[in-house]
């Protein structure tokens, strides 16, 4: 009964149909050629011509135009008078790039939550080989930075599950959030844009985007017949990479085609400083390829697209081998593979209360090997099918949205003597509201969301281990690979997350931004059911599900008779803009509280590896490792993002950011691996065909540290670049150098695993050519 009442209310709200034209201008009234106008429900967005005129068919009152080097405009219809319309757009020195899929509209300027979008030359200066490398100097973004082979992003201090990481808004379904170990499964040097959404974005992705949200956005299912291509081809110094890419779609009336690949080739990088005798992190090779193949069928309406792909990958662990020198036979490297295929769609409708449909599905068989010696010591498989449905209803009272339902199921298995969780299957049901509305110049946007997670396992091990501190004098022995129970476990969650934010223009060329926000999260199978070695974090981790009870002076675990309760993050974010003019500001300040936040606390006690670990020393506790349990405890993240950027004249400009997180639980002490303190400035040159940018940025030192955690010092990093153009008919090609690192700086990563033996890189020069059309 409740829906059919829905549904009713829904079919009460009509709107009249419109022709729009006009003409787009800037704020000395010269034409903006090549403008975007769309409606909200108009299937392809329409580009201004020369003179800036523009002729638009749609069903909403609502039409958003956008140009490069301008503030974006929203109108209101039937705010304006009759005729042509004459929009005009103001000059602004911070890029406006749309974040794609989501149900309310999301930029750097207009969102009540901070967005990051890299894209275009920015993009393509700032790609590294790994996602978390080519984010790691965006405000609010780092990264835990594994060896250059499979670093991952960082986002306010929270990474792992609470960070989720999408390709085109689906789950990338690899095993990276498990251990850092692991790489992502996506690549940047084909991708058109990269999207990061800081605090919560469980309304949009669900309860594993506690923390936020980084999604690679490419084109393998396209949108449009248009032709275009890119091809980039790069070689590195400091571990002699050689890269290769490109990506290419074209198509008919009615047919797209895509099709992408890439090569990576690398040695062992260097470093200023001597690692066991030699300035290079052992281990930290790689060899990669891939390819994708997509194709859509274009309709007056929207359109529907396939698309497969490819992903091989092999790269060395630093930090990760088995008794004997890392850099020869007994170095252990990852054999990744993965086959990834998406359909995603779009269509709109002429329905009396549907105004679109959205659909984006995807199924994902994933598995990597850890290799010693030619001998597979560790598996691990993911397999994951996700769906979400985006229904877009006309607007109610000036209120536009969608109703989002989601599932997505994964089952990862581990296998092998590091298989340090047994094999579960996650399944997640969801319902979601997400709605905007005007109300002059305050935008308000809200949303609710509604989740069934299921976590379950059929083989669940508590093994026989023992445990002691460093200070006992007793004799110890292993307990090897006894096993005192298998049983299985089956638990149900029901998160609920709800925000309400707003963003008011309060004058030209200004705004603020609230966003407050209440968004749970289920534990992960791994933060519950662990217990094993894991080389990757240097830790034997021992999950939730567990306890450390003592009977008669021994420690021993056993089953917890806790109950397992939601991760709870109470997030505010404030947010100042100016984004006309010659001077860009963002200012964005956060509190994030979090109940029963799942961390790994220290019981000071050490367990037996299983296996003669070597990191290249020789020490009697040299096979032992730290024993590290998962518990809940309340915690509290706080900090700020800046960023100012000023165009000096028609060739120069400068940028200024700064960022900060403080991370701790509520008994004070200090959460590991917090970023420290950072500040940075850039000062690019822009000319008719030359550009070049040099890069500064201070890390200070970080001495806010956890229990068996380390003060890192703090560091200076320069870089500096410079590009050519030569056009070439309808093709762009550009000439780039590249310099990294330029003052050979030794430079340990706090947020890093293993940052006192795979230090950043040492001075590099990239050369390379890229072409565009």
């Amino acid at each position: 009964m409740k829906y059919k009442l829905l549904l009713g209310v829904l079919a009460l709200a009509s709107i009249k149909a419109y022709a729009v034209e006009g003409v787009v201008v800037n704020d000395r009234g010269a034409p903006v050629a090549g403008a975007i106008v769309k409606g909200l429900s108009s299937a392809q967005p329409v580009v201004t011509d020369e003179q800036g005129r523009f002729f638009l068919q749609g069903d909403s009152n609502e039409i958003h135009v956008m140009a490069a080097g301008y503030s974006h405009r929203m109108l209101h219809l039937h705010e304006q008078e009759d005729g042509a319309i004459v929009v005009t757009l103001s000059n602004t020195v911070i890029e406006q790039v749309d974040v794609v899929g989501l149900p309310v509209h999301a930029s750097v300027i207009e969102s009540s939550v901070p967005v990051t979008v890299l894209s275009g030359d920015a993009l393509r200066r700032q790609q590294a080989a790994t996602l978390g490398d080519s984010l790691g100097r965006q405000p609010g973004v780092n990264t835990n930075f594994h060896g250059s082979v499979a670093s991952t992003p960082v986002i306010r201090g929270l990474s792992g599950p609470r960070v989720l990481i999408t390709q085109n808004n689906l789950d990338v379904s690899d095993v990276s959030r498990v251990g850092p170990d692991h790489s992502v499964a996506s690549e940047v040097s084909t991708a058109q844009q990269l999207e990061v959404l800081r605090g919560p974005a469980t309304l949009f992705y669900g309860s594993g985007a506690i923390g936020g949200v980084v999604n690679v956005v490419d084109r393998r299912v396209p949108i449009s017949s248009e032709t275009r291509g890119e091809v980039l081809l790069s070689r590195e110094s400091v571990d002699k990479q050689n890269l290769a890419s490109f990506n290419a779609s074209s198509g008919t009336d009615n047919f797209a085609f895509y099709v992408d690949g890439f090569s990576r080739e690398s040695d062992d990088y260097d470093v200023p400083v001597a690692l066991d005798g030699k300035k290079t992190v052992a281990n930290s090779d790689e060899e990669s390829s891939g390819y994708t193949l997509g194709s859509s069928y274009l309709l007056d309406n929207g359109y529907v697209g396939i698309s497969v792909g490819r992903l091989d990958r092999e790269y060395g662990i630093p930090g990760h081998s088995h008794g004997g020198d890392e850099g020869g036979e007994e170095g252990v490297y990852a054999d990744l593979e993965q086959d990834r295929y998406q359909l995603i769609s779009e269509i709109n409708l002429d329905s009396s209360w549907l105004n679109a449909i959205h659909t984006r599905a995807s199924y994902t068989d994933y598995s990597h090997s850890e290799i010693e010696g030619g001998v597979v010591g560790t598996q691990f498989f993911n397999q994951s099918s996700e769906l979400r449905v985006d229904l877009f209803h006309r607007e109610l009272a000036h209120w536009k949205g969608a109703i989002n339902l989601h599932y997505k199921n994964s089952e990862v298995e581990a296998e092998g003597e590091e298989a340090f969780t047994p094999p579960s299957e996650s399944e997640t049901f969801a319902l979601a509201l997400m709605e905007e509305r005007h109300f002059g110049d305050v935008l308000v946007q809200m949303g609710a969301r509604i989740e069934h997670v299921t976590v379950s396992a059929d083989r669940v091990l508590l093994p026989s281990i023992e445990v002691h501190g460093h200070d006992a004098e007793e004799e110890h022995h292993d307990h090897g690979d006894e096993v005192s129970r298998v049983f299985a476990v089956d638990h149900d969650f029901s998160p609920f997350s709800v925000s309400l934010g707003a963003v008011w223009d309060f004058m030209p060329g200004y705004n603020l931004g609230i966003s407050v926000s209440r968004s749970q999260r289920a534990p992960s199978a791994s933060e519950l059911l662990s217990f094993g070695p894991h080389i990757g974090t240097g830790a034997y981790e021992v999950g939730a599900l567990f306890a450390l009870h003592e009977e008669g002076g021994e420690q021993h675990f056993a089953l917890s008779d806790s109950d397992f309760e939601l991760e709870t993050s109470n997030n505010i974010d404030l947010t100042f803009r100016k984004h006309e003019g010659d001077v860009g500001i963002i200012l964005n300040f956060f509190y994030n509280q979090i109940d029963n936040y799942y961390y790994q606390g220290a019981t000071g006690l050490f367990a037996e590896s299983g296996h003669d670990h070597d990191h290249g020393g020789e020490d009697e506790h040299e096979d032992e490792l730290p024993v590290y349990l998962f518990s809940h405890a309340d915690a509290e993240f706080y900090g700020f993002e800046a960023q100012g950027i000023w165009k000096l004249n028609q060739h120069w400009q400068t940028t200024v950011f700064s960022d900060y997180v403080h991370a701790e639980l509520s008994d004070g002490k200090a959460l590991p691996r917090t970023p420290p303190l950072r500040f940075g400035a850039d000062l690019e040159y822009s000319g008719e065909r030359t550009s070049a940018t040099l890069s500064w940025t201070q890390y200070a030192k970080q001495s806010d540290v956890a229990a068996l955690e380390t003060t890192t010092d703090g560091y200076d990093m320069v870089d500096a670049s410079v590009s050519y153009r030569l056009p070439m008919g309808s093709i762009d090609v550009t000439l780039f150098l590249k310099a990294e690192n330029l003052g050979d700086t030794e430079a340990l990563v706090h947020t890093s695993f293993i940052k006192d033996i795979a230090p950043r890189p040492g001075r590099n020069f990239t050369v390379g050519i890229r072409g565009e059309l």
